[in-house]
């Protein structure tokens, strides 16, 4: 007895306008994708990016504005293509189309790494805010994100070695 699987496929998006409303107000290209968490979130980034602009710690603070722009430009018409590649009408049925998969379920997905280093930051932007310390003290001291992110890069390289040799 064979089990057909249903997948619900999106309308497709078109990866121009999802940019041109990334460029008007960061955040709309993910909403217009569908993607209304990642769009909220690229706000909320925004706007808090634009806040500690008064405060000091140019230029780091003006280019991590513009490299944020730019980023959520990009990750939403990349969205948009994905989406509409993945809404392709199936091949008639008289064509073949044969796809063979090998998924490793055992592995989850995500970083561990990432989720600290995200609580971290959230966390020293709060006591910021709350004047527990200065924004001055963060931006002092940001080459120190660069070299955590080094060792975690360095340490899930050596990681992903040990493990192809136990392979």
């Amino acid at each position: 007895m064979e089990e057909k699987i249903k997948i619900e496929q999106k309308p497709a998006k078109s990866p121009v306008l999802a940019g041109i409303f990334s460029a008007i107000f960061p955040g709309t290209g993910a909403i217009y994708n569908g993607s209304y968490l990642k769009g909220i979130l690229y706000i909320i980034i925004f706007a808090g990016l634009i806040s500690i602009q008064g405060r000091g710690g140019q230029p780091f603070v003006g280019l991590m504005l513009a490299g944020f722009y730019f980023f959520q430009i990009i990750d939403a018409v990349n969205e948009a293509r994905r989406i509409s590649t993945a809404g392709q009408p199936e091949p008639s049925p008289g064509t073949r189309l044969s796809v063979e998969a090998e998924v490793d379920i055992s592995r989850p997905s995500g970083s561990i790494s990432w989720g600290i280093i995200l609580i971290l930051l959230g966390g020293l932007f709060l006591l910021a805010n709350y004047e527990v310390i200065s924004y001055d003290a963060l931006i002092d001291y940001w080459p120190l994100a660069l070299i955590g992110l080094g060792l975690k890069l360095l340490a899930d390289y050596f990681i992903g070695k040990k493990s192809a040799k136990k392979s």
